[in-house]
């Protein structure tokens, strides 16, 4: 029995150091991580100099380590400020080119408008003499209210129309008859009469049909990028949870507390910690993929004979068209105003109105459409391919934050970062949005409990996409400003803005309820009468037994 337990004992002393690393008591030195430390911006005290152990570790794995708590502290906000700053740039990128493409189509249709107005009032004045002369504040007014109600103004489109064949009715009519004494009362019986007497023809309703269609597309279109580049603003700036903040610290800095500061993270664990670092962010692709689907069918609606720059570069010849035939007609169209609004009295002088102004007879109002019509088409097609293009963002936002950070090459799989060490990532990728990170094994999130913020702009997405749809079918929208008519669950809950900081999550400790054990390769190098309590442990039942006998 003797000879056992000193056989024993002996086995127990050789064996012993086989937990550090083959024998050696010799530490694996910091110095890279305490360079790379520095760089970072922190101070060295309390940096180790060599490897200690990884107890005191709360979000990295326990092994041997050359992090202390606080750097641990520290460099898991470093990761939340890089990841952040990464989503703020990505997001700055897609902004910049929904606002590139709203000042393209902002300004060529400001241009159109233009254009419209300068030939109207190039072409009138010698065409229409005095009768445009005396009353261009009429067609003045008429483009003012369209600019004003494609900018977004509270303009009724269709009053604004009726309103100018009501006046130039009345301009022609008083134009047309100098010779009597015409009061503002009787004026206002005439433009009474203009949806009985139609004396512009068809002209008004044509043109309000296709002027409204085209204004309400226009509005509509432009509104809705300012919307997007509004949505993708706001969600950029929502600040990661702090499980988030974990996982991102696990996979970026936790290799260099290791000593692996060249291991890159697996591809699949990549995708798993972006996929629920931004659970939330991915809900809103449904929205977003419909309103640009809508955005491009409006777009669709900008080309061809009836598109934009026809409409608007051929306001002056429709309403020139409109004057001729009341112009052509003047004679039974007096008759009958005279019948329904009683006759006037005669002022005693001829009319002032040269007889040639007043029977001109058409005239056809020109404008170069090829170049802008060229113009406008290449402006639709590059809006239209940068819509398709934007519609995947939120759900590619994992791909696109993990490519440039992975492990490639041959054999990568087996020799990148898997958030405990240099091995292969062994759970499935998980799919995209909140429901679907139940079972996330690096990101622990509250299903439950989504986004406050981020529910908001999804529902600014729907109230435009419904926005949109009725402008396809030509009805009028309004357009005040929403950024705060919608509060998510509508019961008003933070009075402190707490629940819109980020995901509500369930509470954890730390990772998967497993401790690694000591490292045995040659990457982590241990003191071995510091850290293997393992000898007194077997040791002391021994010398126990001994002293017994």
């Amino acid at each position: 029995m003797d000879s056992f337990i000193i056989a024993a004992l002996a086995v127990c002393s050789l064996t012993a150091p086989a937990y550090g690393d083959k024998g050696t008591s010799k530490s694996r030195s910091c110095s890279d991580i305490r360079q790379f430390y520095s760089g970072k911006g922190f101070a060295l005290d309390g940096v180790p100099h060599s490897e200690i152990s990884g107890e005191h570790l709360r979000i990295c794995p326990q092994g041997y380590t050359c992090c202390t708590s606080d750097m641990e502290d520290n460099l898991a906000l470093l990761s939340r400020r890089d990841m952040e700053g990464l989503l703020k740039d990505v997001g700055r990128s897609l902004q910049a080119s929904l606002t590139g493409q709203y000042k393209a189509f902002d300004g060529s249709f400001l241009e159109l408008l233009n254009r419209s107005m300068i030939s109207l009032q190039e072409t009138f004045t010698p065409t229409w003499g005095s009768i445009y002369s005396q009353n261009s504040q009429v067609f003045s007014d008429l483009y003012t209210d369209l600019r004003h109600y494609y900018r977004g103004s509270n303009v009724n489109l269709e009053e604004v129309l009726n309103e100018f064949w009501a006046k130039l009715l009345e301009k022609l009519f008083y134009q047309a008859n100098k010779q009597y004494v015409i009061g503002e009362d009787y004026l206002e019986c005439v433009s009474k009469q203009i949806e009985t007497l139609r004396p512009f023809g068809d002209t008004p309703r044509v043109m309000k049909m296709m002027v409204t269609r085209t204004f309400v597309a226009a509005r509509s279109f432009v509104q809705g990028l300012v919307v997007s580049g509004e949505v993708v603003r706001k969600v950029s700036q929502v600040q990661l949870s702090t499980e988030c903040t974990r996982a991102m610290m696990r996979m970026t800095y936790c290799p260099h507390c290791r000593g692996m500061a060249s291991a890159r993270p697996c591809a699949n664990y990549c995708s798993n910690v972006m996929k629920g670092c931004l659970a939330n962010q991915a809900d809103l692709n449904t929205e977003w993929r419909h309103l640009a689907e809508t955005m491009m069918q409006v777009a669709g609606r900008f080309n061809g004979p009836s598109g934009v720059d026809s409409v608007v570069l051929t306001i002056p010849n429709r309403i020139s068209e409109a004057m001729s035939t009341m112009m052509e007609n003047i004679e039974p169209i007096n008759n009958k105003l005279f019948q329904a609004c009683g006759n006037i009295r005669d002022r005693g002088t001829s009319s002032t109105v040269p007889d040639d102004t007043m029977k001109r007879g058409k005239v056809t109002v020109e404008d170069k459409l090829g170049t802008s019509s060229n113009k406008m088409d290449k402006l639709v097609s590059d809006v239209t391919v940068r819509l398709r293009d934007m519609q995947p963002y939120w759900v590619s936002l994992p791909n696109v934050l993990c490519s440039d950070r992975v492990a490639t090459g041959t054999g990568a799989e087996d020799k990148c970062w898997n958030g405990m060490n240099r091995a292969r990532y062994l759970p499935e990728v998980m799919g995209d949005g909140l429901a679907s990170q139940i079972n996330n094994p690096e990101v622990e999130i509250d299903i439950t409990k989504p986004d406050m913020t981020i529910r908001q702009q999804i529902m600014q997405l729907k109230i435009m996409t419904h926005r949109l749809k009725n402008a396809l079918n030509g009805q009028d929208v309004d357009f005040q400003d929403t950024s705060d008519d919608v509060s998510g669950s509508g019961s008003g809950m933070c009075a402190d803005n707490s629940c819109s900081r980020g995901p509500r999550l369930v509470t954890i400790t730390d990772r998967p309820k497993f401790i690694q054990p000591p490292p045995v390769d040659k990457g982590v190098k241990g003191n071995a009468k510091k850290n293997l309590p393992c000898i007194t442990i077997y040791l002391l039942p021994l010398l126990i037994l001994l002293l017994r006998r």
